[in-house]
């Protein structure tokens, strides 16, 4: 599985957002049945509604938290918001999807302004159900911090889409 985590370095999602990790799950991210794959650009058309996350591993008794955050905030050129926060879900039960979950934080729906974004989905193996407590604000999150205090570990999976600004034209 290791050569699964290649894209994410190069896409520099290991790195700005993640430290290095070793998929241990299955996790596939499907937006109005086009499936999310890592560097594969949506038009932020696209992206309005949550997308169907399904965990496949672990089992009944293991629970997961899935975050989505993108570290490109104002512009990839000066990330200096980095990273703002777009979903949060947890408790997540091995198997099932996130709408088996427990939503903490909203999904907000992907607005890039300047430059092409990376939006990142994280997956977390919980150590126990209702663990983990959402920041207090989407501005400045910090996956790497959220995980430490909430004691979630290194991720268990991981995949991220690029996306910009839509100009009147592409929309149509």
């Amino acid at each position: 599985m290791a050569r699964i985590s290649e894209p994410l370095i190069v896409g520099r999602v290991i790195g700005d957002v993640l430290d290095s990790f070793t998929p241990s799950i299955k996790m596939s991210i499907t937006y109005n049945n086009k499936q999310v794959c890592n560097g594969h650009e949506f038009y932020p058309s696209t992206v309005t509604t949550k997308p169907r996350v399904e965990v496949q591993g672990g089992d009944m008794r293991s629970f997961f938290t899935l975050v989505m955050t993108d570290p490109d905030v104002p512009g990839p050129s000066d990330p200096y918001l980095r990273e703002h926060l777009h979903w949060i879900v947890t408790d997540i039960p091995g198997t099932t999807d996130a709408t088996f979950g427990r939503e903490v934080v909203s999904y907000e729906i992907p607005r890039p302004n300047i430059g092409i974004h990376r939006f990142v989905f994280v997956l977390y193996k919980q150590k126990r159900r209702q663990s983990v407590t959402p920041p207090s604000s989407r501005d400045h999150f910090n996956a790497r911090s959220f995980a430490a205090e909430n004691d979630l570990g290194l991720p268990v999976a991981a995949v991220y889409f690029n996306a910009q600004r839509e100009t009147a034209a592409r929309r149509r």
